[in-house]
């Protein structure tokens, strides 16, 4: 292969290689909210997240600098009985969406690093497997809501 050639082609790779979306970029977060408990008590955090791209993504956790740990879970009832179980990760389908909710997979945020008050916007920076992320913020509502007011 000529010299030249080899540049174009290296040229065309890197091009290439810069034109993927990140997990983070497909993505649109709406609804965004947290449940604020009274206390201690750890609040969850609820978000609508769209994937606008052609390849399912995977939310794996998120962190905030108003919270001392953010962790995924996901809340179930059987038989009666209500558990809460960590979860690994969250698949967000191709052209589809994934909906934090009361009662279903939410981001548990614990030991506010100051009092969080219902009306306070909350930044939370959302991470995808593929190591990207998305700031979001999040509006904080009371103890008795049930969704995000809007």
């Amino acid at each position: 292969m000529k010299p030249h050639s080899m540049t174009l082609l290296l040229a065309g790779l890197l091009l290439a290689g810069g034109v993927h979306a990140t997990a983070a970029g497909q993505i649109h977060a709406s609804h965004a909210w947290i449940r604020v408990l009274p206390g201690n008590l750890p609040a969850s955090a609820y978000v609508t997240l769209e994937n606008r791209g052609g390849q399912a993504v995977a939310l794996s956790g998120a962190s905030s600098t108003a919270y001392a740990e953010v962790m995924l879970h996901h809340s179930s009832t059987a038989g009666g009985m209500s558990r809460m179980t960590m979860v690994d990760a969250l698949e967000i389908p191709a052209h589809g969406k994934a909906v934090l909710a009361p009662a279903g997979y939410h981001l548990m945020l614990m030991r506010a690093r100051r009092p969080v008050k219902p009306g306070d916007t909350i930044a939370v920076l959302l991470q995808f497997t593929d190591g990207s992320t998305l700031a979001t913020d999040f509006i904080a509502r009371p103890a008795n809501a049930l969704d995000d007011g809007s």
